[in-house]
C-alpha cells in the first residue's frame, strides 16, 4: 500500500512527496480509516513506527478552512521538545494548505503565547500544564474543539500531569473525537480511557513490549560507574562507526558527571540534555545532535519518549532503566524508518535485576558481549556503590590506581571551593540573624 491509496487530500500527498514519504507504516495504515470514521481510538505501537503521522494525516485530511479564531484541533504531549517537533511536522505537511498552528508550553512567557492564540489558531499543540493555565485564564476557548489527541499519556502521568489531564478532559466539549497514541499502557491509562473515551477502537501495530526487530541488542557486564566510563571511552575510540550515539543515564546527576568526563576526552563532540537544563540549552543540544555537529548526546529518559531524531546509529544504556518499558523507548531511538540500529547496555550487579525484568517484558534475552581484555577495570567506587557494613565506615585507600580515561585533572569550570561547615557557622555567629528559607518560586511546567 502507498500513501496515494489512502485517499488523502492532494495537498497533503504533495507535501508527503516533497519529504520522500511513499509507504505508510502498519500503524498509519490501520489508524487512518478508523480515525476518518470519527470513532475514538487507542493506538498502541512501538516507538519509531510512525505514530505521529498516524494521527496527523487523518486530522489534516478532515481539516476544512474556517475564519473562526477558536482552535478545533488539540494535541497534548508530555514535553516541550515534543511540542516543537509536532508543530514543525504539521508545518511541513501543510506547505500547500492554509493551516494555523501554535505550540504552547511552560518555561517561557505566557503572554506571548496568549497573543498567538488570540490571533486565531486551528491547531494547538501543548503540554498539559500550560494548556490548562491558558484555559483557566480564559485566553484559550474550548467550545469549538472537535478533535483531541493525547500522545504518550503514560509519560504525562509519570510527570505528574494526572490532575491537569482529568481537568482538561472534563472541560472539553463532550461531543468530540478523542485519540490516544502510545508505545506502552498501564492501569492508570486504562482508567482514564474508561472514564473519558467513548467506546474507543483499539489499534495495535505490534505486541506490547516487543523489541523492534531491526535493532541489534547486546550488553556488557561491568562492576561499577568508572569502569563503565572507561568502557564507553574505549568503544568511542575503537569504533568510529559509532557516529551518532544517544547515551542514556538514570539521573541528571550521573548525566552531568558523565558529560564532564566524556567532554574532557572528546572536547566539543558531545551534548547533554535533561530537565535541569534551560529551554534554550535543551533545544540547542538537540539541534547540534540532529545536524551532527555533535557526535553524541548524553540524556536522561526525557528524550526517549516520542522525539523523532533521525539516523541515530547507536543507543548506549550507560545505566539500565528501572522501568522496563523505558528500555523499549530508549532503544527505539535507533533503527527507525526501516534502518538498522544498535543498542548496547552496560550492566552492573546492581542493574542485573532490571535487565531480567526487561528480558521478561521482551520475552527474549539480551546477548552478552565479552568485555575487552585490555579494558581498565576501576577500583574506585561512587558513594552509592560502596558496600554498607553495619557499624563500619567504608573508606577507600588514599592511593588508588587510576583507570585510563576516567580520571584526570579537573578542568577549571569543575573546580569547586567548599565554603560550608565552619564558614557558615562563623557567618551566622557574626550577624546573629535568624536564617529563614525563602518562599520557593514556582517551578516551570514542562
Amino acid at each position: 500500500m502507498l500513501f496515494h491509496d489512502l485517499n488523502l487530500h492532494k495537498n497533503v500527498l504533495k507535501a508527503l512527496d516533497d519529504q520522500g514519504f511513499t509507504t505508510p507504516t502498519t500503524i498509519q495504515q490501520k489508524a487512518f480509516s478508523v480515525i476518518m470514521s470519527g470513532r475514538d481510538v487507542v493506538g498502541l505501537a512501538q516507538t519509531g513506527t510512525g505514530k505521529t503521522l498516524a494521527f496527523l494525516l487523518p486530522l489534516l485530511n478532515m481539516f476544512k478552512f474556517a475564519k473562526q479564531f477558536e482552535p478545533r484541533f488539540v494535541i497534548l504531549v508530555p514535553t516541550r521538545e515534543l511540542v516543537t517537533q509536532i508543530v514543525e511536522e504539521i508545518e511541513k505537511l501543510t506547505t500547500y494548505m492554509n493551516v494555523r498552528v501554535c505550540g504552547v508550553y511552560g518555561g517561557v512567557s505566557i503572554n506571548t503565547q496568549i497573543d498567538y492564540i488570540l490571533d486565531g489558531q486551528d491547531f494547538i499543540v501543548a503540554t498539559p500544564g500550560r494548556f490548562y493555565d491558558l484555559a483557566l485564564n480564559g485566553s484559550l476557548k474550548l467550545k469549538s474543539i472537535q478533535k483531541v489527541v493525547i500522545d504518550e499519556m503514560d509519560e504525562m502521568l509519570n510527570l505528574g500531569f494526572r490532575t491537569q489531564l482529568k481537568n482538561i478532559l472534563e472541560l472539553l466539549p463532550p461531543k468530540r473525537q478523542t485519540l490516544l497514541f502510545s508505545a506502552t499502557m498501564h492501569e492508570d491509562v486504562e482508567y482514564l480511557i474508561d472514564e473519558y473515551f467513548n467506546n474507543p477502537e483499539k489499534i495495535e501495530a505490534a505486541a506490547h513490549g516487543t523489541p523492534i526487530e531491526k535493532i541489534a541488542q547486546s550488553h556488557f557486564e561491568v562492576p561499577n560507574f568508572f569502569t563503565k566510563v572507561n568502557l564507553l571511552i574505549y568503544l568511542l575510540e575503537k569504533h568510529k562507526e559509532i557516529s551518532k550515539v544517544l547515551i542514556f543515564t538514570k539521573s541528571r546527576k550521573i548525566a552531568d558527571r558523565l558529560f564532564d568526563l566524556i567532554d574532557a576526552e572528546f572536547p566539543e563532540q558531545f551534548g547533554i540534555i535533561h530537565s535541569n537544563k534551560s529551554q534554550n540549552y535543551r533545544f540547542s543540544s538537540l539541534r547540534n545532535f540532529q545536524n551532527e555537529t555533535h557526535r553524541g548526546l548524553i540524556a536522561t529518559d526525557l528524550v526517549s519518549r516520542g522525539l523523532d531524531i533521525s539516523d541515530v546509529t547507536h543507543v548506549i544504556n550507560f545505566d539500565m532503566p528501572e522501568e522496563p518499558t523505558n528500555y523499549i523507548h530508549r532503544i527505539g531511538r535507533t533503527g527507525r524508518a526501516d534502518k538498522d540500529g544498535i543498542a548496547i547496555s552496560f550492566v552492573t550487579p546492581y542493574d542485573e535485576s532490571y535487565k531480567v525484568q526487561i528480558e521478561e517484558l521482551m520475552k527474549m534475552q539480551i546477548p552478552l558481549t565479552e568485555t575487552p581484555s585490555d579494558l581498565e577495570i576501576s577500583e574506585v567506587l561512587l558513594e552509592s556503590e560502596k558496600p554498607i557494613i553495619p557499624g563500619v565506615n567504608y573508606m577507600p585507600e588514599a592511593t588508588i590506581k587510576h583507570s585510563k580515561g576516567a580520571f584526570h585533572e579537573k578542568i577549571d569550570k569543575n573546580k569547586k571551593v567548599n565554603l560550608g561547615g565552619s564558614y557558615k557557622r562563623s557567618i551566622k555567629d557574626k550577624y546573629k540573624k535568624r536564617q529563614t528559607r525563602g518562599q520557593k518560586k514556582g517551578n516551570s511546567k514542562i
